[in-house]
């Protein structure tokens, strides 16, 4: 077997192994999610939700750090900077 036939063979089998996975059930499974607008916009959804909460939290902190007064805040922030 000649070297350009071990590279046409090669090709052939990563070629036949792609098309076997394209047609197994896991990746039939995995694009049906994908597929689905419900499931993907309801993953979206909890996704931006979490993200909300986590910038609630933060404009809370920062809320609280610009109405507290300074000297509060100075020994917090030197407290965490300890931690």
């Amino acid at each position: 077997m000649s070297f350009y036939s071990a590279i046409v063979l090669i090709v052939l089998i990563v070629v036949a192994a792609g098309v076997f996975r394209s047609r197994s059930g896991k990746n039939n499974e995995i694009r049906h999610v994908h597929d689905d607008p419900q499931q993907v916009s309801s993953l979206r959804e909890k996704e931006l939700e979490n993200e909300v909460e986590s910038l609630r939290e933060r404009v809370k902190v920062l809320e609280r750090i610009a109405t507290d007064p300074s000297r509060r805040t100075a020994e917090e922030i030197e407290k965490l900077r300890d931690e």
